[in-house]
């Protein structure tokens, strides 16, 4: 996220998540925006098998469920990944200042066109039919190959089991 859109959040109350805490619930009313100002939160989505899919993980600098400021209800679950914080403002609050300022309103519709290039490009990773070819993409669009420590969440990410993944990267390490 752009610093242009931190006025959007100036005044906002901080709220503190622990690891796993629900910040909002499909089908709750939307009455504020948040702001991610440390940690991640994920926007997951159930389907009617019970089957989670991770929609967007959000970091610190980011607006969670973007969406949302023009929906009555959320559409997804919001759950810290770790320990996080976030700023809210009334939904209200956030509105009227995207109304009043012609710059902010400029910076939020880029923000928004820039979260949409980024989830056509995940829907169309996740279609590709093998792990080489989802994780080729991923790598040909820029993203580096995250630590270690966090390929569980580039599974997700790309739709793979992690093991399928972990397969995949052991092919890719130079013959020692």
């Amino acid at each position: 996220m752009s610093v242009d859109l931190f006025p959007l959040f100036d005044g906002g109350l901080s709220r503190s998540l622990a690891r796993d805490e629900t910040l909002f619930l499909t089908g709750s009313p939307v009455r504020s925006m948040y702001l991610v100002t440390q940690g991640q939160i994920d926007l997951i989505r159930h389907t009617e098998n019970g089957m989670r899919v991770l929609l967007h993980r959000a970091g610190a600098g980011s607006v969670l469920a973007e969406a949302s400021a023009y929906s009555e209800v959320y559409h997804c679950d919001g759950s810290a990944v770790g320990p996080s914080q976030v700023r809210s403002v009334p939904l209200t609050l956030f509105r009227a200042r995207l109304d009043g300022d012609l710059g902010l309103a400029n910076a939020w519709a880029a923000r928004l066109a820039h979260g949409l290039q980024g989830a056509r490009m995940n829907a169309a990773i996740r279609s590709m039919r093998t792990v080489e070819e989802r994780l080729e993409a991923w790598l040909a669009g820029g993203r580096p190959l995250p630590p270690k420590g966090q390929w569980q969440s580039l599974a997700e990410t790309l739709g793979v089991t992690r093991e399928a993944l972990y397969r995949e990267l052991s092919k890719r390490r130079p013959a020692e």
